[in-house]
């Protein structure tokens, strides 16, 4: 894998790092390290040691108290000299980067470059790739000075100020990547142009879109729906690129819409460059949430969602919410006398179907895309709520349908 920054290619083995704060607790804190650790495995990367240290905030100087970072240097430095990738799970400033870097000695990455990474090597087309190489130019951008942090300013006789090579490259080097981020967006205003005619020309038909965290199953979803192969596996952020395909439900057609999955704490330049993409979610008639039942932190995968929809301006529409995965649904059954309150993982499907649908009524389904239990339950919800948008726009359709219905 090749780090954006640097141009340097990183070796197999990383080392994860996370904090526990008052706002994070360290069951929090286990949970988001375990996804950045599948993180990690997605970018090809194999994570072999975890940090964790109890902070009030985290250092402004090197994230991590100056201990732990000597622990950490020790390890990477002495037991694991192959771990030359150091991730840490919240974004780095410049100063924190440098800091860590002259003490490591190593690649260091945060979550952000991590996930930028990703997207990097998943985008296929010429819109995914210009939108990531956008949100990749716009994160380097103020962390520049980490880069010629080594060229120190000279200084002339008579105390004038001469500049060095460090502070030419960097101004150089500044120059080039606003230009660059000038025509990245020019390129992309262009391609949303092509889009906004692309989605007028596919006509009045309801437009339905598969929304959700990232590797809940929407692309599997997806394929099970529209008949049609749609590319799907177990890693995160495997689809970039919007999908759409026509879908017909008891001969009532629709257009259903796959998009990139969402993910906790993800970068602010991604959103903002993924809008275009993310316009098929705003220009949705009906919203298809999909959420993962067997993950331990499915309720805050959901609430992740929600956030997101918001900021994209996507949450006032009809949402069927899907509960994915069943199949590998587990939960830990409490003995009969024990009287401690029950957690998240005491809850049964029976239950937790039974909270989640008495407070949805029917916009609420627990289904398999795997082994396809409930499908046929899930396209007639569908169709309910495309049927009822698809009259109001077309009211002189609503005799055929009765008639239908009588049938």
């Amino acid at each position: 894998m090749r780090d954006f920054i640097t141009g340097e290619t990183g070796c197999g083995s990383a080392v994860l790092v996370g904090l526990i704060t008052p706002g994070q607790s360290a069951e929090k804190v286990s949970e988001y390290l375990d996804e950045l650790s599948f993180l990690a495995e997605t970018a090809g990367l194999v994570p072999v040691k975890r940090f964790v240290q109890r902070m009030e905030a985290p250092g402004t100087a090197t994230f991590v108290g100056k201990g732990k970072l000597e622990e950490i240097a020790l390890f990477v430095n002495g037991e694991a000299e192959g771990a030359c990738t150091v991730i840490f799970d919240d974004e780095l400033s410049a100063r924190q980067l440098r800091n860590i870097e002259k003490t490591l000695k190593v690649r260091i990455m945060d979550r952000t470059s991590l996930i930028l990474d990703i997207f990097a090597m998943r985008a296929q087309t010429a819109h995914a790739r210009a939108q990531v190489e956008l949100a990749q130019y716009q994160y380097l951008l103020p962390r520049l000075t980490r880069m010629w942090s080594h060229l120190e300013r000279q200084r002339g006789g008579g105390g004038t100020v001469m500049r060095g090579p460090g502070e030419t490259q960097l101004e150089s080097d500044r120059r080039m990547i606003l230009d660059r981020i000038s025509r990245l967006k020019q390129e992309l205003k262009e391609i949303d142009r092509q889009k906004s005619v692309q989605r007028k020309n596919r006509g009045k038909l309801v437009r339905v879109a598969l929304v959700g965290y990232t590797n809940v199953g929407k692309s599997t979803l997806m394929t099970l729906l529209s008949k049609s192969e749609v590319f799907a596996e177990n890693r995160l952020f495997a689809t970039l690129d919007t999908t759409v395909r026509k879908v017909t439900v008891e001969n009532l057609p629709f257009l259903l819409t796959d998009t990139v999955g969402f993910i906790r704490k993800l970068p602010a330049h991604l959103i903002e460059s993924f809008k275009s993409t993310l316009d098929e979610v705003r220009e949705a008639d009906v919203l298809v949430h999909v959420a993962d039942v067997s993950h331990p932190a499915f309720e805050e995968q959901i609430a992740v969602v929600e956030k997101t929809l918001c900021e994209i301006d996507g949450r006032e529409k009809p949402v069927i919410t899907v509960f994915n995965k069943i199949d590998a649904f587990s939960h830990v059954a409490r003995e009969e006398d024990d009287l401690t309150p029950k957690r998240r993982e005491n809850y049964s499907l029976d239950e937790l179907r039974q909270t989640w649908m008495s407070r949805m009524n029917e916009n609420c389904l627990f289904i398999s895309a795997r082994e396809k239990v409930n499908i046929d339950s899930l396209k007639q919800i569908i169709y309910d709520r495309v049927k009822e948008i698809h009259v109001s726009r077309f009211p002189y359709n609503d005799f055929l349908y009765q008639l239908y219905d009588g049938e």
